[in-house]
């Protein structure tokens, strides 16, 4: 990275250089010549910052064990796959890097990264699976108007999950000139495009606003080294395969071989295995998983509740667990989320809501409310049963069970992340009979008490439609949990750390031979703005 950005700079911008930078003027300003000795190498921290560190880093790593992570088996298979790592010491990663690892608490790393770092080192692509039943979860003078290119890309299915890599992204890159930009969505594009221009070298975006800022011609794929798909078979759910192959095989990205590429997923149906085959070149399967049950760390609980008492058995329920324990509470309408909200603000608990209605800046506020636990109870809808990373929820409660078992699934990995204890209650009556049988298959493959009534209930249900069976989807999860690799677990931290290392072996010379040197000398650097050229215009 240092030799590159070197080049970059001495080589495409000799005279500005020692004059000052862009718009220098008379030339007087000699702060470009006394800082050039640390803008050589990339390499070097810079000083900290007591205020961001605080905002970066003061809830990380709340509500993990990491001492659990040695229960967790991991399957690698590919040709020539490298041997895995036991600690962050065990490979050299920066300065930068290991000192952000420490302000993040992470004592270990998770079962993803100790065989992804290994991956991504050896220069080779990765397709993850893993099941989501627990938690998994980088100017100076007149600045214009010009077309961004991002070396690294992470597409994530919602804004919701973007918001959080990125967020992840700005702890991995503190003190280094890596600078993340996000762009989702439901968000002002023009707030988006001004942060933009001050320059992106890791950018994180849900497929739909990445097309309108590509043909709007704000950002380029031409010299996109590091792919990343997280989630990529709830991305195929939500529809966005076109987008997706539209920005990595019809845009000006270079292609298999020529960038590393790592998929992240739940499951691995067919629709995936034909994405891997497609953007992934000679790729390394990770399948990193639990010996057990689904759930092991979480205890659920399924009570008969008719729906006019539903809301005071609710009402029972958060009394007995405390009004202080994170609490979210899922239901199925977003006129519900409200009804339910409005109901428990007069009961006198502090709660919010979360659903597809609300504008993105209500949802973000009431997730920083739930998260630092001002509203400790938070209503939500389908939109946050999946990619949500809060860890230190104590409590599930499905109000309304979900019309498909892989959701039901997904909503209770919302508690019990890993090393750590959960509870998932679940009200059920003669609405949720569609469930019924999936729902007593989870619960006794995780070992889980039984009602009677509805053991009775499941046998009955068998004998009335003899051949309707599982959901296409949930035969993929089952399939999954039945083979050897077991289940997986990510952590958000994931991504995001094996990118800022992918960043790291950049500069140690170690992506494809001269590709550094070549970029920086196409024309479109001359004409392009990249963010070190000034530290005040800097900003994580």
């Amino acid at each position: 990275m240092v030799l590159c950005y070197n080049v970059f700079i001495k080589k495409v911008f000799p005279i500005r250089y020692e004059r000052g930078g862009f718009g220098g003027g008379t030339g007087g300003n000699s702060r470009w010549v006394e800082e050039s000795r640390d803008e050589e190498d990339w390499s070097k921290p810079l000083p900290s910052n007591e205020r961001l560190e605080q905002e970066l880093f003061s809830a990380s790593n709340t509500g993990i064990n990491f001492e659990k992570y040695d229960d967790i088996p991991v399957e690698a298979t590919g040709t020539n796959s490298p041997g895995h790592i036991d600690s962050f010491h065990d490979v050299d990663m920066g300065e930068i890097i290991m000192g952000n690892i420490t302000l993040s608490r992470y004592t270990r790393p998770t079962p993803v990264q100790k065989y992804a770092i290994p991956i991504i080192k050896a220069k080779r692509d990765l397709m993850a699976c893993a099941q989501t039943v627990e938690s998994r979860i980088l100017l100076n003078g007149k600045y214009v108007r010009r077309k961004q290119f991002p070396i690294s890309l992470v597409l994530a299915p919602t804004r919701e999950l973007a918001l959080q890599i990125y967020d992840e992204a700005r702890k991995f890159s503190y003190r280094s000139r890596v600078r993340p930009c996000v762009v989702y969505g439901g968000a002002d594009i023009g707030q988006q495009i001004r942060d933009l221009e001050r320059g992106c070298h890791l950018l994180v975006a849900t497929p739909g606003r990445l097309v309108d800022m590509m043909e709007r011609g704000k950002i380029g794929l031409d010299y996109c080294k590091y792919l990343v798909l997280d989630e990529a078979d709830r991305m195929l759910d939500m529809g966005f395969e076109p987008q997706i192959r539209r920005i990595v095989e019809q845009d000006t990205m270079p292609p298999k071989g020529a960038r590393q590429t790592m998929m992240f997923s739940a499951t691995f149906p067919k629709e995936i295995q034909i994405l891997a085959r497609d953007f992934l070149e000679e790729y390394i399967f990770l399948a990193v998983g639990r010996v057990g049950s689904t759930s092991e760390n979480i205890t659920q609980k399924v009570v008969w509740v008719e729906e006019n008492d539903k809301r005071s058995f609710l009402l029972d329920l958060l009394n007995a667990t405390g009004k202080d324990s994170l609490t979210l509470v899922f239901v199925e309408t977003k006129k519900g989320a409200d009804a339910l909200e409005d109901f428990l603000y007069r009961e006198g608990y502090a709660c919010t809501s979360i659903h597809g209605d609300r504008s993105q800046r209500d949802r973000e506020e009431a997730l920083h409310q739930f998260r630092s636990g001002r509203c400790p109870i938070m209503v939500a809808t389908a939109v946050a049963a999946r990619g949500l990373d809060i860890s230190n929820v104590k409590h599930v409660i499905n109000f309304d069970l979900p019309s498909d078992i892989e959701e039901y699934v997904h909503r209770i990995g919302r508690t019990g992340r890993v090393g750590n204890l959960g509870l998932a209650t679940s009200f059920y009556n003669d609405k949720n009979s569609n469930i019924t049988k999936d729902l007593l298959d989870i619960l006794v493959e995780a070992k889980q008490e039984v009602p009677s009534w509805l053991e009775n209930l499941a046998y009955e249900h068998q004998h009335k439609s003899t051949n309707r069976g599982r959901p296409k989807r949930y035969e993929s999860i089952q399939a999954l949990q039945s083979s050897p690799m077991g289940l997986c677990i990510f952590q958000i931290h994931d991504v995001t750390l094996l990118l800022q290392v992918l960043w790291w072996l950049w500069g140690q010379g170690l992506p494809p031979d001269g590709w550094g040197r070549q970029c920086f000398r196409q024309p479109w650097c001359s004409q392009h703005w990249w963010p070190w050229r000034e530290q005040r215009f800097w900003r994580q």
